[in-house]
């Protein structure tokens, strides 16, 4: 007996509403998100940036993670940073080295290195003069170059990795003897310019404090910034591996 056309419209209904609805896939959220999400909702400590400082950099971040991503300093916000940089490389560059410990015991999947800088704010004048000589305007790794503006004691592997963001909120700089940004950020475009190809972007924060005013448009360049909001600093570096003969430090501004 052939079904009546009530039952086939039935049967043909009830295999619509199966399919409407049917489960969709479900996607787990990674644990370094969930931890993140947890951590920003229930502390009362805010990121030193603001909300339109961080946008500088995080929409660069969207579009390029997962990449290499190099920080210099370890603070409220280094966990945001890597959770937006899932599943790529997160390395944090630090001063304090009891303020490490305290992070890895309560966030462990956090990548840091301590680093000691043997600078101070009160000498930044002798060495944006040591900058603007000539050996410190080639294009070299930074642990063999002859400027003394180059940080030479960070971990090896710091060195051998071609970072594809960079954000200089790092060590500290707002006394006389803080050692400053003024190496950190010279290393940061050695860092860029010296990569095989491609280019780096660079984010320095706090420019409204003379140091990284100066050293941020001297040696990242104002030829190579992008944007500017708040007290950060965008600036889009390429590499200078393949011309070295004819593209200067710093482009025509």
């Amino acid at each position: 007996m052939q079904p009546s056309k009530k039952t086939s419209f039935l049967r043909n209904n009830i295999h619509s509403d199966e399919e409407n609805s049917a489960p969709a896939t479900c996607t787990k959220l990674p644990s370094s998100l969930s931890q993140a999400l947890i951590h920003y909702s229930t502390s009362k400590i805010t990121p030193q940036q603001t909300f339109s400082e961080i946008s500088v950099s995080a929409k660069v971040l969207l579009k390029k993670s997962p990449c290499n991503f190099l920080v210099f300093g370890l603070g409220y916000d280094s966990l945001m940073w890597a959770s937006l940089n899932h599943g790529g490389r997160t390395v944090f560059l630090e001063e304090d080295k009891s303020w490490i410990e305290q992070i890895q015991k309560k966030f462990p999947s956090l990548e840091s290195y301590h680093v000691k800088y043997d600078s101070k704010i009160t000498e930044a004048e002798n060495l944006m003069k040591i900058g603007n000589e000539e050996k410190c305007k080639v294009v070299s790794d930074p642990r063999y170059t002859k400027c003394d503006l180059a940080l030479k004691g960070l971990p090896v592997d710091i060195y051998e990795t071609e970072w594809d963001l960079i954000m200089v909120d790092a060590p500290t700089g707002y006394h006389k003897e803080a050692p400053g940004r003024m190496k950190a950020i010279y290393t940061a475009g050695l860092f860029a310019r010296n990569r095989e190809d491609g280019e780096t972007n660079i984010f320095v924060h706090d420019i409204n404090r003379s140091v990284e005013d100066k050293f941020s448009m001297a040696f990242l360049c104002d030829g190579y910034m992008t944007e500017e909001e708040g007290r950060i600093r965008h600036f889009t570096i390429p590499s200078h591996r393949t011309s070295l003969n004819d593209k200067p430090f710093c482009p025509a501004s």
